[in-house]
């Protein structure tokens, strides 16, 4: 019974246990069963989900390069005027 979906894991709890759909509980005891498996589906934590980044050392080294460079534009573009 480790189906993450409630209403397959209640399904299979009924057709294990009350040889559902050929025979079937009374409406207040299958309205109860579905009610027990909803609460307990509401208070199980969800899973975290964990995004990896993954990085790309040659983007990464390539931008370095680049702002380098772009360093060095500063310098030689000098438009002071020598009076």
């Amino acid at each position: 019974m480790s189906s993450p979906d409630p209403f397959r894991r209640t399904l299979s709890w009924l057709s294990a246990y009350t040889r559902f759909p050929a025979s079937r509980l009374e409406k207040h005891a299958e309205a109860l069963v579905c009610l027990v498996e909803l609460a307990a589906a509401e208070n199980t934590p969800e899973q975290p989900r964990f995004l990896i980044k993954s990085r790309d050392g040659a983007r990464d080294a390539a931008l370095r390069a680049h702002n380098h460079r772009r360093s060095f534009a500063h310098d030689v573009c000098d438009n002071r005027t020598a009076v």
